[in-house]
C-alpha cells in the first residue's frame, strides 16, 4: 500500500498541494482505511504527505529552493559517502551495483519510467552504503524520500534520461577502478544535470497553477 501511494506521489498522479481522497483509494483498492491511514504516517515521515487532525493528508508542496535546499544536503552526504564507498566496498558490494546498473539500462529500453526510477534509487542507496557508515546511510534515505518525486520529474525529459544513464555508467566505472575524488565529481554533475531539468519543469508547473 505504501510503496503504491508514494508512487503515485512521486509519479505526480496526485500532485503537491492535493488532498488525498481516502474514499476514492479505497473503493479502487478494495480496502479499509486503516492501511491508508498507516501508509499516510510513513509517507508523512518521508516528507511527501502533511496529516492534519480531520483533514486528512494532503501532499506537501516544496518550492524550487526548499528542493535546490534538500539537494546541497544529498549532494554533500555523497560527497562524503563516494570516496569512502571507493575504498570499503567489497567486490560484492559492487556486484550488486553493477547487476542493478544492468536491470536500469533494460527498464530504459522497455521505456519503463517508474521501474528504471525505482532501480535508480537503489544504486545510489548502495553506493552510500558501501561507505559502510550506518549513520550516514539513514541520514541519506531520509533525505532522499523527501525530494524523491523531483528527482522522478527530471527523467521526464527523454533526453535528459538518455543522459542519466550514461552518466550512470561513468559513476559505476569509477566505482569499480575505486577512483573516490572522480565518483564524487561524477555524481554532483549527475545530480545538478537531473536538477536542472526538474526545476524548470516545476517552476513552469508553479507557473501555470
Amino acid at each position: 500500500m505504501t510503496n503504491f501511494l508514494r508512487d503515485l506521489i512521486v509519479g505526480g498522479e496526485i500532485p503537491p498541494g492535493e488532498r488525498i481522497n481516502e474514499r476514492s483509494l479505497t473503493e479502487r483498492l478494495g480496502i479499509s482505511r486503516t492501511p491508508l491511514r498507516e501508509a499516510f504516517k510513513i509517507l508523512e515521515g518521508e516528507g511527501l504527505v502533511s496529516i492534519r487532525p480531520n483533514a486528512g493528508a494532503t501532499v506537501v508542496r516544496l518550492s524550487p529552493e526548499d528542493v535546490e535546499n534538500s539537494l546541497e544536503i544529498l549532494i554533500g552526504l555523497e560527497s562524503i559517502g563516494a570516496e569512502r564507498a571507493a575504498e570499503r566496498a567489497t567486490l560484492e558490494m559492487i556486484e550488486e551495483i553493477s547487476d542493478l546498473d544492468a536491470r536500469m539500462g533494460e527498464a530504459f529500453g522497455r521505456g519503463d519510467l517508474m521501474g528504471y526510477f525505482h532501480i535508480n534509487q537503489a544504486i545510489h542507496q548502495k553506493i552510500i552504503d558501501a561507505a559502510q557508515n550506518e549513520a550516514l546511510s539513514r541520514v541519506y534515505s531520509s533525505e532522499s524520500a523527501r525530494i524523491r518525486r523531483f528527482r522522478f520529474a527530471g527523467n521526464r525529459d527523454r533526453s535528459r534520461w538518455a543522459r542519466a544513464v550514461a552518466e550512470h555508467a561513468q559513476i559505476l566505472d569509477a566505482l569499480r577502478r575505486r577512483q573516490g575524488p572522480l565518483l564524487r565529481e561524477l555524481l554532483r554533475a549527475h545530480h545538478r544535470s537531473g536538477w536542472a531539468v526538474a526545476r524548470k519543469a516545476l517552476e513552469q508547473t508553479e507557473t501555470t497553477s
